[in-house]
């Protein structure tokens, strides 16, 4: 018995197959890029015809690389980036779809902020949810640019419920990924038309709602025979990537934390209600656990930081890399590893703390360095990337903190970053608490092959399928000197912020992002 997972990430795609012990045993992976058009500045359109070529692909290739008899694949789930959205017609034909990063309907946003003083913080109240990513205004600019589609448009869903979709001719929708739109209401976890009512959009185009793990259909006859699959193959609802992430190390409990570094960072905390944050700083997402609500905290870019250092000023490493075989990242660090705590008073300007209302950051920047090359060398501005990736999530620490009272006191943490040694004890250091790192490196995947089991009933609950299978595989203890002098270098970037945002916001400098109509 095996499970699938179809993973449809911003860059990739991928179909990981898993055992009945949730061991991965095949992978197939393709990358897809999106379809900018010039005409529509930040346009990142998703191209439905070739994606889900590509899907089959991988499919077929991950059955061959596994090496199995497709037949004995019993279900599929399916992930994906959040904020990626499809809308159909009323046959189910897809009219128009964007990926995650379109950012084109910024004048919609500037629309729907005119349409009342606090219209925007009222329907965060209900849904967790700013008009900085999600559906509604995107919706409202096809309705803008393209009254033809917006007049046929009879149901809208997420990417990995559309995967869902191509598989089964069933058009559902979950709510981990789904309450992203903007269009949920977040307590009972199901659409509320009157959101979208008040924006001046149709309050009518929902799917069905299932929680993850629910049996939405079987894989129709074409695909089985097309793959070679088994006519009662399931297909199994499954969540966004972060949620899902979250089930894949573990993170399914009241007051557990996980924190995934990669391109972006996101610290996720799991509460049993969906409390909204006066400030409207924070995030507020469903878990695939349907008891389970998540305060998400994000901090732009950490990971594509520090491949940014590593392509403009690291050719040495790189040439080590290509010659040895030796990780370039792997060489830096151990060169970082003889810089002392705070990089010799070298502060990155980065991304800011999470401020889901005013979502911007500053001009990118290094500060307080002098021209001494024994003192401010590479190694020392490589280190103080990493400290700035921890000083942003102690920030986010702390307004998680004042917003609910509450804040872990250990973190699971995960994604590309949890790789580096170093960069672990950094963390531990400045937030002041334990940090555990899985030994699942597909953790995203996983939690989707957790949903599948759960739909031919392979395990009893979510929370058994973890306690059995996900592992823990090292723990850094936070050390209290460190501790104190990265609360003093935190303090000092408190106060540094501020003036570097304010320079872009006058103009003088430019930002380094900054959400649609903010």
């Amino acid at each position: 018995m095996y499970f699938m997972s179809i993973d449809a990430g911003t860059g990739s795609v991928r179909a990981v197959i898993f055992d009945d012990r949730l061991n991965q045993i095949g992978l197939s992976q393709q990358e897809w890029s999106h379809i900018s058009d010039p005409k529509y500045p930040g346009s990142m359109g998703f191209d439905i015809e070739n994606n889900y070529s590509l899907i089959l692909q991988c499919i077929k290739n991950s059955i061959k690389n596994a090496n199995i008899n497709p037949k004995e694949i019993v279900a599929i789930s399916t992930t994906s980036m959040r904020e990626g959205i499809v809308l159909y017609d009323s046959s189910g034909k897809e009219l128009w779809a964007c990926a995650n990063v379109d950012s084109r309907a910024y004048k919609e946003v500037e629309t729907l902020k005119l349409l009342g003083e606090n219209i925007e913080y009222d329907l965060y109240s209900i849904s967790g949810q700013t008009f900085a990513l999600g559906a509604l205004p995107r919706v409202l600019w096809v309705k803008n640019n393209f009254p033809d589609i917006y007049e046929k448009i009879s149901f809208i869903t997420m990417l990995n419920d559309w995967i869902i979709y191509k598989l089964t001719n069933v058009l559902s929708i979950e709510p981990s990924n789904g309450c992203t739109t903007g269009m949920f209401n977040l307590k009972n976890r199901q659409w509320d038309s009157s959101i979208a009512s008040k924006c001046g959009i149709k309050d009518n185009i929902y799917p069905e709602v299932f929680e993850s793990g629910s049996v939405v259909g079987k894989v129709i006859s074409s695909l089985c025979d097309e793959i070679g699959l088994s006519n009662k193959c399931l297909v199994v609802t499954g969540g966004g990537d972060a949620q899902l992430g979250c089930l894949g190390v573990g993170s399914v409990n009241k007051g557990q934390a996980a924190l995934f570094g990669g391109s972006f960072w996101q610290l996720e905390y799991n509460y049993d209600a969906p409390i909204i944050d006066e400030k409207a700083r924070i995030r507020v997402n469903c878990h695939v656990i349907p008891s389970i609500w998540q305060q998400e905290l994000i901090a732009f870019f950490p990971g594509l930081i520090l491949r940014w250092f590593r392509d403009a000023f690291c050719d040495l490493e790189k040439l080590v890399e290509k010659q040895t075989g030796i990780d370039a990242y792997y060489l830096l660090e151990k060169q970082a590893q003889q810089v002392p705590v705070g990089a010799n008073g070298l502060m990155g300007i980065f991304s800011d703390k999470m401020n889901y209302i005013s979502w911007k950051h500053a001009a990118p920047s290094f500060l307080n360095f002098s021209i001494d090359p024994e003192k401010f060398d590479k190694k020392v501005f490589y280190r103080s990337i990493l400290e700035n990736a921890a000083l942003v999530t102690l920030g986010n620490m702390k307004i998680l903190e004042s917003s609910i009272g509450d804040a872990p006191d250990e973190i699971i943490f995960a994604s590309g970053a949890s790789k580096s040694d170093l960069w672990c004890q950094i963390i531990s250091d400045t937030l002041g608490v334990k940090l555990k790192v899985p030994r699942v490196k597909e953790a995203t995947a996983l939690g989707a092959a957790i949903c599948a089991g759960m739909g031919v009933r392979a395990f009893d609950s979510m929370e058994e399928a973890v306690l059995n299978f996900v592992k823990i595989e090292k723990e850094y203890i936070p050390n209290k000197n460190n501790h104190d002098i990265y609360q003093e270098i935190y303090n000092k970037w408190e106060t540094i912020y501020p003036n570097q945002l304010s320079l872009a916001d006058k103009g003088v400098l430019t930002h380094m992002w900054k959400a649609p109509g903010v």
